[in-house]
């Protein structure tokens, strides 16, 4: 069975993937100006990548006998459409850092499900990097 240690990890991943689902979801909303029509098709199409992963995890979290979160991590939204990129790439940096220490956790346990899950998330959220830190490219 899991140990404690990656179950708390999976919950914090599930609170990262729905505080992006919203943070970008409202962005998408409130994306003003030139830049804001620019970006905002991109936040609503992260977003709704980021809930699916969230489901994937909580998924993965109940099967291992865990029960998700609720509670998303802090939601900064941001009051520019170029803050609000900054503040997406700044989160897709830490969830790779995070998705990194589960697929080592999960690989130590030889839970090689849990890992592969993680393989895949991470790639998505190194491309959701790439993309937010090309946005900010002069």
């Amino acid at each position: 069975m899991a140990s404690i240690q990656l179950l708390e990890k999976l919950n914090e991943a599930i609170a990262r993937e729905l505080q992006v689902s919203v943070q970008y979801m409202w962005q998408h909303v409130m994306a003003k100006g030139a830049y804001g029509y620019t970006v905002r098709d991109i936040f609503k199409k992260i977003a709704i990548q980021e809930m699916k992963h969230a489901e994937d995890i909580a998924e993965r979290l109940g099967y291992l006998g865990g029960a998700p979160t609720t509670r998303p991590t802090p939601i900064e939204v941001g009051k520019s459409a170029r803050e609000m990129v900054q503040l997406n790439k700044q989160a897709e940096e830490e969830a790779i850092v995070l998705y990194r220490e589960i697929i080592s956790i999960a690989e130590h346990e030889k839970d090689t499900v849990t890992a592969a899950l993680f393989t895949d998330i991470l790639a998505a959220e190194e491309e959701h990097h790439n993309t937010f830190s090309s946005l900010l490219a002069e």
